[in-house]
């Protein structure tokens, strides 16, 4: 318990590790926008962003294609993703974790091994039963008429590649990411 107790503080402590600018991200499900914020100031709103074709939640699954909902930071940039450019989240963080342990939805070995790689500064295991690869991109070669129409995500928050562009100057390890 002692052990457990250690790599939670360490974990803690490595979340709360703020972008050294203030920026963060807001992303509002229900209106589908995205908010760069400084502080309480907003810089930029990106309208007309797609989520996960079912929705969201808190309780998010492998292939619910839903996007889970929750304060995460971004972990990881790839910038030759299929999908354009792709912010990826530290999906899952520690309050999915500990719901999914305590809903009987992961073992404690799972939590373990996503608590471990929090405390050590690292992504989260991206294999678990909890999903994983959730991030902030492009629609990449995709379809500009489906973005706008409908939420096609397999979880993820998707703007247009120009959008992506033009997010990616606030963007870096670290910022927080609250999607609600």
């Amino acid at each position: 318990m002692i052990l457990l107790t250690g790599l939670l503080g360490l974990s803690i402590m490595h979340n709360s590790v703020q972008a050294d600018n203030g920026i963060w991200i807001d992303v509002d499900t229900t209106e589908h926008t995205l908010s760069v914020m400084q502080g309480d100031t907003v810089q930029a709103v990106f309208k007309n962003v797609a989520i996960g074709r079912f929705g969201t939640t808190w309780s998010k699954m492998t292939k619910d294609d839903m996007t889970p909902l929750g304060r995460f930071r971004v972990g990881w940039i790839n910038e030759k993703s299929r999908y354009y450019r792709f912010f990826g989240l530290n999906y899952p963080n520690l309050d999915t974790a500990k719901r999914a342990l305590d809903e009987n939805r992961i073992t404690e070995e799972i939590w373990l091994s996503i608590l471990e790689a929090k405390s050590m500064g690292k992504i989260p295991p991206q294999n678990t039963p909890l999903g994983g690869h959730i991030g902030i991109h492009g629609i990449g070669r995709g379809d500009l008429e489906v973005h706008h129409q409908y939420n096609w995500t397999n979880g993820c928050v998707a703007l247009t590649n120009e959008q992506i562009d033009q997010l990616g100057k606030w963007i870096k390890p670290g910022v927080l990411v609250n999607i609600r």
